[in-house]
């Protein structure tokens, strides 16, 4: 069963991005080889990269998957945000590894956003953040084009993440 609050479940896989949204994407080198992309992918898929970034996570599975129901918090006290999304397509590739959720009722915003590990030819692994949102709560139609600005800034802030997680994860392979 589909919570969705938007009509163009898939996008950020298929593409194009839908129009009348803020589109959003983020690519950040990661790491380097197999190794480093297999860390990445178990960190994007298994909420590491988003509880290690300072987010409070509850998924209905500890690892992403076409349905999984996820509630994403940021902030502290009465100045924290809950994010109920769903995730509505996975890649559990050879070369590529992420998912992507979609917002349900209830959230701040309405689309899609994707975290996807890709190992490239040259053995780069990079990390991209891909989306598609507009305000759906009174309080991100206030924020207006602050709310553009702090999901960049999230997106920047993931990546960082994900590179430290995979040099941390390196420096255990020895």
């Amino acid at each position: 069963m589909s919570y969705l609050s938007y009509p163009e479940a898939g996008a950020t896989r298929l593409g194009p991005l839908p129009g009348g949204y803020h589109h959003l994407h983020h690519r950040a080198r990661v790491g380097r080889g197999r190794a480093d992309l297999r860390a990445a992918g178990a960190a994007v898929t298994e909420w590491r990269m988003h509880r290690t970034s300072g987010a409070r996570v509850d998924a209905s599975a500890p690892r992403a998957g076409d349905g999984v129901r996820v509630r994403v918090s940021l902030g502290v006290g009465p100045l924290r945000f809950a994010a109920p999304c769903q995730v509505v397509w996975t890649a559990y590739e050879q070369d590529r590894v992420g998912f992507a959720y979609g917002t349900e009722a209830r959230h701040p915003e309405r689309g899609e956003e994707s975290f996807m590990v890709e190992l490239a030819d040259d053995g780069a692994v990079w990390f991209t953040v891909t989306a598609f949102s507009r305000p759906a709560a009174w309080y991100t139609r206030l924020a207006g084009p602050l709310v553009p600005v702090l999901q960049r800034w999230y997106a920047r802030r993931l990546g960082s993440t994900l590179r430290r997680i995979v040099d941390e994860e390196r420096g255990r392979r020895g």
